[in-house]
């Protein structure tokens, strides 16, 4: 199963900033990766929801460029 990252990012003047990244070992698919890389964040900044923080979530397989 491949690894995954997953950046967090808030929007500031309609520009991308990522203020978080949860590397996810072994999960299934993207879908999969993102949904446990999301309870992660929230529970390491003690959130009921990621929301509160970031704006968005970006997946990418470790090891591939995003950009």
């Amino acid at each position: 199963m491949p690894n995954y990252r997953v950046d967090f990012e808030k929007q500031i003047f309609g520009l991308p900033f990522t203020i978080g990244s949860v590397e996810i070992h072994r999960a299934r698919d993207p879908d999969r990766a993102r949904r446990a890389a999301e309870l992660k964040f929230a529970r390491q900044y003690g959130l009921g929801d990621w929301r509160e923080r970031a704006d968005s979530a970006v997946v990418a397989q470790a090891g591939d460029e995003r950009r």
